[in-house]
């Protein structure tokens, strides 16, 4: 087990930054296998405000960023810094995702993820979504190292 990740490890690691950094600490982190996103879903967060008016439901393809977020995350702390610094991570494909319950905010959601595979830059994702021990939602992904140009 690795130590947690605070947001501002996140933010060292990752180079998304508000509002579109997602997730506010990884914590369980088995190296380079699987960990534990933490996302507080605020009722002013930025992804609401609009969706919906008086009744706001947290968008599921932001459920799938902070996934990938989280796996980004996951892996950059696993890995050499060398082979890190000056890339980006992006997100190839989303297969299998569902989404079961709506995520309403105040709440913090959970997203357990775990690398499937790697091969080279490719890596292969899966992750669960919960709130309080409910499933919110589900997906598998692929995302690629790349370098920053």
């Amino acid at each position: 087990m690795s130590k947690n990740l605070s947001k501002q490890d996140i933010i060292d690691l990752l180079p998304h930054r508000e509002p579109m950094l997602l997730i506010d600490e990884l914590i369980n982190i088995k190296k380079l296998q699987s960990a534990t996103a933490i996302m507080n879903v605020k009722k002013n967060g930025f992804y609401v405000q609009g969706h919906f008016p008086g009744q706001p439901v947290m968008p599921g393809v932001l459920i799938v960023e902070a996934f990938g977020q989280a796996a980004a995350a996951l892996t950059a702390s696993g890995i050499d810094k060398s082979e890190y610094d000056n890339k980006l991570v992006f997100l190839m494909s989303v297969e299998k995702a569902r989404f079961r319950n709506p995520v309403i905010p105040d709440c913090k959601l959970e997203l357990n993820i775990e690398a499937i595979r790697s091969h080279g830059r490719v890596w292969k994702y899966k992750g669960e979504a919960f709130v309080e021990g409910k499933k919110m939602a589900d997906a598998q992904w692929t995302a690629t190292i790349v370098d920053r140009k």
